[in-house]
């Protein structure tokens, strides 16, 4: 049944404002409308917006939570996925998606855009880091300027 669905990750920071809160939200609404999975760290901020809005248009939400109980899982994960493993979790967060679509952030955000980059599983940025190497700017996270924009480049770009 999900072996035909591609799995979207969905990153930002824990205490988004309120325009990156209305954004994620959005992304997770047209990743629901397009069939995908939403995948993100379970928690607060721009992870449950995501899922609040793969949630309400009938969406399959996983959070991968960095400690050991499940019940501190925003209430719009559905797959709450304990790991016991603190920020090491982002790394599964990113290697479980076949695109990631960063929203904002903070260093955690950061730190799974580079997991993701080293992984070759393609970046797709919405009001999130830039990258920059000796001084010339580095593309290798793909802008969006919309939520709907961010989500057709990570379907179209989804590794397999």
């Amino acid at each position: 049944m999900l072996n035909n669905k591609k799995f979207i990750a969905v990153i930002g920071g824990g205490q988004p404002s309120a325009q990156e809160a209305r954004v994620a939200e959005a992304v997770g609404r047209e990743l629901a409308r397009q069939g995908a999975v939403l995948i993100c760290g379970g928690l607060g901020g721009v992870m449950e917006a995501a899922c609040k809005g793969a949630s309400e248009e009938g969406g399959i939400t996983i959070g991968i939570l960095p400690g050991d109980n499940r019940h501190v899982a925003n209430p719009y994960v559905q797959i709450p996925i304990v790991s016991g493993i603190g920020y090491a979790r982002n790394v599964t967060v990113v290697k479980s998606a076949q695109a990631v679509i960063a929203v904002g952030g903070s260093y955690g955000t950061l730190s799974e855009i580079s997991y993701a980059l080293q992984g070759g599983i393609p970046v797709i940025g919405l009001n999130t880091w830039s990258l920059s190497r000796n001084n010339e700017m580095d593309n290798s996270i793909i802008q969006a300027q919309s939520p709907v924009e961010a989500v057709n480049k990570a379907l179209d770009l989804a590794i397999n």
